[in-house]
């Protein structure tokens, strides 16, 4: 294993192969820095490492991961006995650890030209993290830490695709903060922000590791839960209305109690758009509103699904034995 702190590789050049060898090396280096200045996705740019690399090293195949532990490592061709490991940095940025495979051991001088190579993919692979760095954080919020409204669109997405191709459905609640405005009114706008803080936090320790949160728009949450029908929808959401009806929230010398009303819709049919989903979950979430609030309803399927629900659930009419684990 070697830590390479990657500054650009021009000494590897110089106490390298022959003239003639380095001169290939630093065509091939050229050619290689601009095929990788054409990509910010971290497995093309390997993908771009991996073919153009080969035309001078003979190896089976690389792997790249972003940390040693990492459950989701970038592979390219076929693993070997014999393995040449690098850890990759710059001065001011750890890029990740690389691995080359082949059936017999890297001479000193393939190690070389593998490590000149390498020189040229350390930028282009800090600002391809960067780039990416930068997409997540726009669809975070800022100030619960939980997907933004863009990043429900992008899984409600791919929610739809999944359950095109393999016919699994998924369910939206939507839950909305009782009488917010007065909480804001009353106790100043930094004790509200507390609130939404508690209830996004709340959010996650009820739900599945599998559902994701997402702050939908001011006091209003979602939460979208994959692989699960109407039933266990609204189950979940009365786990989520008890547990925050149950939230002391403290600031300075104030106590404050909030309640949420939700809103639950499930999605059986592909062709169903995200809009129209949402549109169902809002009119459940309406409805909860309108009969007393601090309570759950469903809003059906549409008509072809044939799914026979058009419920409004109160917090007290579920048995805590029907729960979701």
């Amino acid at each position: 294993m070697r830590d390479l702190s990657l500054t650009g590789g021009v000494e590897a050049l110089a106490n390298g192969p022959s003239a003639g060898a380095a001169t290939e090396l630093l065509q091939l280096r050229n050619k290689l820095a601009h095929a990788l200045q054409t990509s910010l996705d971290t497995d093309t740019l390997i993908g771009l490492f991996f073919n153009h690399s080969r035309a001078l090293v003979t190896y089976n195949g690389l792997r790249f991961s972003t940390s040693p532990g990492d459950n989701h490592p970038i592979d390219f061709g076929r693993q070997a006995t014999h393995q040449c490991h690098y850890t990759l940095r710059l001065p001011d940025h750890y890029l990740g650890e690389i691995t080359f495979y082949r059936r017999r051991r890297f001479s000193d001088d393939e190690q070389q030209t593998l490590e000149t190579l390498l020189a040229s993919l350390a930028f282009p692979l800090r600002n391809a993290q960067q780039y990416q760095k930068a997409l997540q954080l726009a669809l975070i919020d800022p100030l619960t830490c939980v997907g933004n409204r863009a990043a429900l669109d992008n899984a409600l997405e791919r929610e739809r695709q999944l359950l095109m191709r393999k016919g699994e459905p998924f369910a939206l609640i939507l839950l909305d903060i009782d009488h917010f405005k007065d909480i804001n009114d009353q106790h100043g706008h930094r004790r509200g922000d507390k609130v939404i803080r508690a209830v996004a936090d709340t959010i996650d320790q009820v739900s599945r590791g599998t559902d994701m949160t997402f702050r939908y728009g001011g006091e209003e949450f979602a939460l979208l839960l994959s692989g699960t029908g109407a039933a266990g929808a609204l189950i979940t959401a009365e786990r989520l209305r008890r547990a925050i009806e149950a939230l002391y929230i403290a600031h300075d010398d104030a106590i404050i109690r909030p309640t949420v009303s939700l809103g639950v819709s499930a999605c059986f049919n592909a062709n169903e758009s995200a809009g129209c989903l949402i549109d169902r979950a809002d009119l459940a979430l309406y409805r909860a509103k309108a009969t007393g609030r601090n309570r759950t309803s469903c809003e059906p399927p549409i008509p072809e699904v044939g799914l026979a629900m058009n419920t409004e659930v109160a917090a007290t009419k579920l048995s805590p034995l029907n729960s979701r684990s």
